[in-house]
């Protein structure tokens, strides 16, 4: 029988294919920013950036996720070149000192991602899916990362304020489909894409764990489902926590999607995370026998 937890592959750029060593697949958050929602400013400088980078790599995250302009909800836009500045002396060095390392950039610029994707990055992780700079589609095509396709509705500054769907799990599902044949008839492979449902992006809490509850939704396009629920809005609303107290109930919430069938994760705390997915690997393993 094949195993629900088994993923269609995902490929970065030139073609390589990331196999991680597991039934899922981690990413780790490093945020370079003065001003993200839950750890803005600890690692803002280079050096404190690129010692969280490599801690999280020791720690056994398959991808670097590295952002330098904060997509929290009501933050501001930063120039291209100001998020250059913060990000390209973190990349070259996490790519001098761990050539290994598979690392995305989490951004929508078009100027970015391509000065990034020439410095040694593997992946672009988009929110606005080409909408915020139609440039972006461009340099997809050109240097054929992975990326991640995330649906959100608004810019950061305004998408909290009162978004409304008619059914969000059918507007989501034709979102990925509207979307996937856009890029695949621009020239980006398939194989290099994953799904991001974009959980806290222009949606209310209702609308958050209508999605979490039925992530089988996108199973039928055949690609990867990357979440990214690391500390985020829902926690407060459902629990009443702070962001500095939701690191549990992300592992719980981690471990849960996974035994739903998402094989990719975009985390600020790997070690926990990978705690509760070994764990929830293992439990699998057990109830299939």
């Amino acid at each position: 029988m094949r195993d629900t937890h088994e993923s269609a592959a995902w490929h970065a750029k030139g073609g390589r294919r990331l196999t991680p060593p597991r039934a899922f697949g981690v990413m780790g958050i490093v945020n370079i920013t003065p001003d993200s929602f839950f750890d803005g400013g600890i690692h803002a400088d280079a050096a404190h950036a690129l010692a969280h980078a490599r801690r999280l790599l020791d720690q056994g995250a398959d991808i670097l996720d590295l952002g330098a302009e904060s997509s929290r909800p009501g933050a501001t836009e930063l120039a291209p070149s100001q998020e250059l500045s913060r990000l390209l002396p973190v990349l070259l060095c996490v790519r001098r000192q761990a050539p290994g390392a598979t690392i995305s950039v989490d951004t929508y610029h078009a100027e970015t991602a391509a000065a990034a994707l020439e410095a040694g990055a593997d992946i672009v992780n988009d929110i606005s899916a080409c909408s915020f700079d139609p440039g972006l589609l461009d340099v997809l095509i050109q240097y054929k990362p992975g990326y991640v396709l995330m649906h959100s509705r608004g810019r950061p500054a305004t998408m909290q304020d009162a978004p409304r769907y008619a059914n969000i799990r059918r507007e989501v599902t034709a979102f990925f489909e509207r979307e996937m044949a856009r890029l695949v008839r621009a020239g980006l492979p398939e194989n290099r894409i994953v799904l991001d449902p974009g959980i806290g992006f222009g949606k209310t809490l209702e609308h958050n764990l209508e999605l979490l509850q039925h992530p089988e939704d996108w199973k039928g396009f055949g690609r990867p489902v990357l979440m990214a629920l690391s500390m985020k809005s829902v926690f407060g609303g459902l629990l009443g926590l702070p962001p500095a107290a939701r690191a549990l109930p992300t592992a719980v919430a981690t471990a849960l999607l996974w035994a739903k069938g998402v094989f990719w994760h975009r985390v600020h705390h790997v070690a926990e995370a990978m705690q509760s997915l070994l764990l929830a690997q293992n439990l699998h393993c057990t109830l299939q026998r």
